[in-house]
């Protein structure tokens, strides 16, 4: 039997900040900790903390960045910018989450009167039809 090898099923919770219409919004996200995602956030946040030791040197002969311009480099930093797409999409998934209409909707979406299931139907009977005609055309050809 092949060995699997024990799951770690710890979460990672992943926060980013987004400009939308000139406010700030954050997003929260929890993530398995073995995606790729939370990988890339982890070393996301060990680089911003190796980092930020090494900008301010301790020795006193080294120069310091001076008071202002370290303010003025925080405060202009550039967040994401969010679609109006992207902001609906979050409006959306919370309004779910808060009103614990997702197992409903998804209920509804596969039962008979659910989009998808309504497209695999013309689907299959479109393809149906195809196969009809191209046997009765086929079987005009041979004689």
């Amino acid at each position: 039997k092949p060995q699997e090898k024990p799951k770690d099923s710890g979460k990672v919770t992943i926060t980013k900040t987004f400009d939308f219409a000139g406010e700030e919004i954050k997003v929260t996200k929890e993530v398995d900790s073995n995606s790729k995602e939370a990988k890339s956030f982890l070393k996301q946040q060990e680089k911003l903390q190796s980092a930020a030791p090494a900008s301010l040197p301790t020795v006193s002969g080294m120069k310091r960045p001076s008071g202002m311009s370290s303010l003025l480099g925080k405060i202009g930093a550039k967040k994401q910018k969010m679609s109006t797409l992207e902001k609906s999409k979050l409006d959306w998934e919370n309004f779910k989450e808060e009103e614990g209409i997702v197992e409903e909707l998804a209920i509804h979406n596969r039962g008979k009167d659910g989009y998808i299931e309504r497209k695999a139907f013309l689907e299959r009977v479109d393809h149906r039809q195809f196969e009809i005609e191209r046997d009765i055309r086929l079987s005009r050809m041979k004689p």
